[in-house]
């Protein structure tokens, strides 16, 4: 029961840092990269479709993507998602591809935008003291059915204790990393 419970008390741990990932990967810095318009929908007939299965998304060069639609009708829609968006970008349309080029951040912006990653950073921490709690009044209710030994409680909240710290270590660590690009000129 004790290994099973660490075991998904883990996994669930490894999904909450995941998802610290991709939150942090949807706030820009001054640098292009693709993965930046990974949550754009695009109209595709009247489906939400994501960006990526309608068009092909490059970098032309460290401050400007580039999205090719697959189907040439699906240009304006694309051009209009993207503006739409949340990202504060301003597309062009060019051809046969949009132009996505990155704007410079502003000192203000990217003080802003710390205090967005650092809000997401708690989230995340929150989420695993969250499965701490869960996972530690799972052995507590596993002991008051003497389903297992005092020991082995201690040792298993221990043991959670310990993935706990390591999980919240990591988010520290990317957390540091992305104020660094942040704060880079």
């Amino acid at each position: 029961m004790i290994a099973e419970l660490k075991k998904s008390t883990e996994q669930k741990m490894g999904k909450s840092l995941e998802s610290f990932k991709g939150d942090l990967a949807k706030v820009r810095t001054g640098r292009a990269h693709t993965g930046l318009l990974d949550h754009v929908s695009v109209d595709y007939y009247g489906t939400p479709t994501h960006l990526n299965q309608v068009a092909k998304v490059t970098l032309i060069d460290s401050r400007t993507i580039s999205v090719t639609p697959f189907e040439k009708k699906m240009l304006q829609a694309i051009e209009k998602a993207i503006r739409e968006s949340d990202l504060g970008l301003n597309p062009s349309a060019t051809g046969d591809s949009v132009r996505v080029p990155m704007p410079s951040l502003t000192e203000q912006r990217r003080k802003e935008l710390i205090k967005v990653v650092k809000h997401e950073a708690e989230n995340a921490r929150i989420a695993v003291r969250n499965l701490r709690r869960d996972a530690i009044h799972t052995v507590k209710e596993g002991l008051k059915k003497k389903e297992i030994s005092e020991n082995d409680e201690r040792r298993a909240a221990d043991d959670v204790q310990k993935l706990t710290d390591r999980h919240i270590a990591e988010i520290d660590k990317l957390l540091q990393q992305k104020e660094a690009e942040l704060m880079a000129i």
